[in-house]
């Protein structure tokens, strides 16, 4: 029975001191909030900059490639069947795309067996895609890691909360366990922060590189059937 009612008396005392943390919490600056929430804000504040950083570069990097003219394929095949070959390959060269980049080797493969010259543009696609994906495994990451990280102020708060508590003997001053709180707190919160929206924005490049692949996929079929056809 005294070990129910001394768990009831913590779990009293420990409502308080949360509720008297969230109080307190909205009357501190942001600078405060993340001082009080310890040394494991400084890997969080490290990757949620990381995080950032990679979406956006990586953004910027994909809308770029996925940036075509919807004429490219048509001149690339007014140039083969005009027998201008390095017209259609400067042609590549400038655009600068990997759509570009893949056709252009496809070109560079003209007169060998088709199935060479497939081989040859699916390497240069999946060299195009690897390159387009640097950088979203350490996003997925952190995307996992950051609330695993806030978990763990989580359980680090209440760790010091209880050993403040039963350092305290009988008398329990609630600004003593404020400390404790605040840690398992705004870690959390630090933690999820970092974590959503790392979520999302790498589903969201997933789902543009898979579309820029299928784009690439369309046109190396679009090259291949370009050279199968008789020349009129």
């Amino acid at each position: 029975m005294n070990i129910l009612l001394q768990a009831d008396e913590a779990a009293r005392i420990l409502e308080e001191v949360a509720a008297q943390t969230t109080e307190k919490a909205g009357t501190m600056g942001l600078g405060d909030l993340i001082a009080a929430g310890g040394w494991l804000m400084i890997p969080l504040a490290l990757l949620g900059a990381a995080s950032i950083f990679i979406f956006v570069e990586r953004f910027l990097a994909i809308r770029k490639a996925s940036e075509l003219d919807m004429n490219f394929m048509n001149r690339i095949r007014e140039n083969i069947y005009d027998g201008k070959i390095n017209a259609a390959i400067q042609l590549c060269k400038d655009t600068d795309t990997p759509v570009a980049r893949m056709i252009e080797k496809g070109i560079e493969r003209i007169g060998r067996p088709l199935n060479d010259v497939h081989t040859s543009i699916e390497n240069v696609a999946n060299l195009e895609v690897s390159k387009l994906e640097n950088g979203l495994p350490f996003l997925a990451t952190i995307a996992g890691g950051a609330p695993m990280i806030g978990f763990l102020g989580t359980v680090l708060g209440m760790v010091t909360a209880f050993m403040d508590m039963s350092q305290a003997g009988g008398t329990v001053d609630i600004s003593l366990l404020s400390s404790g709180m605040y840690t398992a707190m705004i870690t959390t919160v630090a933690g999820l922060i970092v974590g959503i929206p790392a979520y999302f924005g790498y589903n969201y490049l997933v789902a543009r590189i898979e579309k820029l692949v299928f784009r690439m996929e369309a046109n190396s079929i679009a090259f291949m059937d370009l050279l199968n056809q008789p020349v009129e």
